[in-house]
């Protein structure tokens, strides 16, 4: 499972602690509301978006379109979602980038406990309706979800997928191909991995490399053929570097994790904010999504040039 995933399965456990701890953790650098923005008249906004690069290139996103709505928006970089989830629900944020079918876990596990039965699926429509279930009674507004998606995925070589004329996992399954997982260890339990991959698409899995979830050394292990499958994400943005092609998930295995904006209810519920999101969340890919993290991750690009590039190219703000 991907960073995501495995934080939200630790949230039943993590929650508890956090709420006790969120100064040491950090939890006070959210507090501050002034922080520098563009002076929009509409009032301030903070953007929380986690530390990787996919969620800082979101949280650009995000600020830049709601400056050009008139607001004055910042961004506060987070460690994790165990952070910056009650921070958003307290109001210290106003707007978080979010993945659907992760948060939609993430809020089940911190109500129901870790034994609860998942709400999330491949369905975006019922996962979406799951999460505002959850969500509403923490002060949170759920905005529409868009097309662009990160979830996990499985990638093959170009050759290997070449040579047995694979296109999808389905392929790969009715290939009768034996193949080892470069993958995290916990592949071999986890229900959207090894299990599924047998299950769902009959794939003949012969083991688990414990190389980690799309790391340059599991790709490079697939690359040179001691592996034969990766665990990555839909949006790698280096799989041409290692001559790596996606596997379709056609029979909708991975959990709906579109990118969904979520805002503070009391504070930033508002449709004028609604309204400059959903134009972006509406016209994001998630093969935009593959750019914007390749020119950060491979061109050393910042995350607010590459956003404001973005954003102009679609003219969703002014030049």
């Amino acid at each position: 499972m991907n960073s995501r995933t495995r934080r939200a399965a630790l949230a039943a456990v993590a929650v508890g602690a956090l709420t006790v701890g969120l100064a040491a953790c950090g939890g006070d650098s959210l507090e501050g509301k002034d922080d520098a923005g563009s002076g929009g008249g509409k009032g301030k906004v903070v953007v929380g978006a986690a530390s990787f690069t996919e969620a800082k290139v979101l949280g650009e996103l995000y600020r830049q379109i709601l400056d050009d709505a008139g607001y004055d928006a910042s961004v506060k970089t987070v460690a994790n979602r165990e952070i910056y989830e009650p921070q958003l629900a307290k109001g210290a944020i106003d707007v978080v980038p979010e993945y659907a079918a992760t948060l939609a876990e993430f809020l089940n596990l911190k109500k129901n406990g870790p034994k609860a039965e998942p709400v999330a699926s491949s369905d975006v429509d019922a996962t979406v309706k799951a999460l505002r279930g959850l969500a509403g009674p923490e002060g949170l507004k759920v905005l529409d979800a868009g097309g662009a998606v990160d979830q996990n995925a499985f990638a093959v070589s170009e050759s290997f997928a070449k040579k047995h004329k694979l296109k999808t996992l389905s392929d790969l399954g009715a290939s009768g191909q034996k193949v080892k997982i470069a993958a995290g260890d916990e592949c071999e339990q986890r229900p959207f991995c090894a299990p599924g991959l047998k299950k769902t698409y009959g794939i003949d899995v012969a083991g688990i490399d414990p190389k980690g979830v799309g790391t340059t050394q599991a790709k490079q292990a697939v690359k040179t053929g001691t592996d034969q499958l990766v665990l990555t994400t839909t949006t790698d943005a280096t799989l041409e570097n290692f001559g790596l092609v996606l596997l379709e998930d056609d029979k909708k295995l991975q959990n709906a994790d579109n990118i969904i904006p979520v805002v503070n209810a009391k504070d930033a519920g508002d449709k004028a904010i609604a309204d400059a999101l959903g134009k972006l969340t509406k016209a994001l890919t998630t093969d935009d999504l593959v750019e914007l993290n390749r020119k950060v991750d491979a061109e050393r690009q910042k995350e607010a040039d590459v956003a404001k590039e973005y954003l102009e190219s679609k003219g969703l703000i002014g030049k």
